[in-house]
């Protein structure tokens, strides 16, 4: 780049054989005062530019990011298609589809979390954003489905929990190689609803949004909040559980994070509880425990995975061990400026060290 500012001397008069050649100019040596004259001002250009215009070129689209569904692939989906609440068994996936909403509206995105997405101001700016990230039209090469997981909540087994608001779109892969899933909170009922309707409101999902967004910056390691969108679809809450329910706008967040995993993924394993007499919905099913323990060293510690490969016992303990660490560690970090979870439970906890889930509930 220093080399190429001397075009700036002389007025322009001198030009770099290596400029000349980036723009395709050859001209002859009786003529090459007389063109560089001429062209002095568009090689200037083009040269401070240059830095600009290779970063647009590596942007995406809405319709050209690069998908690659390695969750899907790599663990099983629930043959059933019904959307409707019930245990599944032998899955660690239902494919689902969101429910499209009245008039989504953009409350706000995050341009530095879309970013890891590879996509530009420009197509932030697009008018069917919204559309998209409402889940009104569909990403193309994503894939919609919703995570089977359990979880101990409050000290208690409480069997098959699931994602009952949040839906998985896919795994976007960036120009800098990182993988990100994305999903959706709020899209609309999934198996694992349960008696909900798959709904957030405006108020929780502002504070999913600020919170995320916050607790990043503060540099502590989290779940993004890329996109919120509200819409004129209303759902009914009753915010103090005082017998006074209102309406209140579906809106959805758009949630990304290398994986959500989290320790609850591993409890569909569990045999009955003695407490509570709950047990998850894939218990004896060894098979699949060994295809998600497995995808997950490989896919997010593979320097565990990659020296203890021959000794499996050892690939599984080394990556508790880790797990355990980043979790002590993330909670020490939370101490350190004065935040605290308030449901703390291991449907909750990620097995990266992630802050998620930060509003419960409607």
């Amino acid at each position: 780049m220093l080399k190429s500012l001397s075009v700036l001397k002389n007025g322009g008069r001198t030009i770099h054989r290596e400029l000349m050649t980036d723009i395709g100019l050859r001209p002859r040596r009786e003529n090459r005062v007389n063109c560089c004259s001429k062209l002095g001002i568009k090689s200037r250009f083009l040269t401070l530019c240059a830095p600009v215009i290779r970063y647009i070129s590596t942007m995406a689209k809405l319709e050209t990011l690069n998908f690659d569904n390695l969750a899907l692939r790599s663990l099983p989906i629930d043959p059933n298609k019904e959307i409707r609440p019930r245990q599944v068994s032998g899955a660690c996936f239902s494919k689902v589809k969101p429910i499209p909403v009245k008039n989504p509206v953009l409350v706000a995105y995050s341009a530095s979390a879309m970013e890891l997405l590879d996509l530009s101001q420009e197509e932030l700016d697009r008018t069917d954003f919204a559309e998209y990230f409402s889940g009104n039209k569909l990403l193309p090469r994503s894939d919609p489905a919703a995570h089977c997981y359990c979880g101990h909540q409050f000290g208690y087994f409480s069997g098959q929990l699931g994602d009952g608001a949040t839906m998985y779109l896919g795994e976007v892969v960036n120009k800098k190689s990182e993988r990100w899933e994305i999903q959706f909170k709020g899209a609309g009922l999934t198996p694992y609803s349960r008696t909900a309707d798959g709904r957030k409101v405006l108020r929780s999902s502002i504070r999913e949004f600020l919170c995320s967004e916050a607790i990043h910056h503060l540099g502590i390691p989290t779940t993004r909040a890329g996109t919120c969108i509200t819409s004129d679809s209303k759902v009914i809450r009753d915010i103090f559980y005082d017998g006074h329910p209102i309406e209140e706008r579906c809106t959805i967040i758009l949630r990304i994070a290398p994986t959500f995993i989290r320790f609850g993924s591993f409890e569909i394993f569990k045999p009955m509880d003695p407490e509570t007499g709950r047990a998850g919905p894939s218990v004896g099913r060894k098979d699949v425990l060994v295809q998600l323990l497995d995808y997950t060293a490989k896919t997010f510690y593979p320097e565990i995975w990659s020296e203890y490969e021959s000794d499996k016992q050892k690939v599984y303990i080394e990556m508790y061990k880790e797990i355990i660490r980043r979790t002590a560690r993330l909670v020490v970090e939370w101490q350190a400026v004065g935040w605290c979870h308030g449901v703390l439970n291991t449907d909750n906890m990620s097995i990266l060290g992630l802050t998620i889930d930060y509003v419960i509930g409607y």
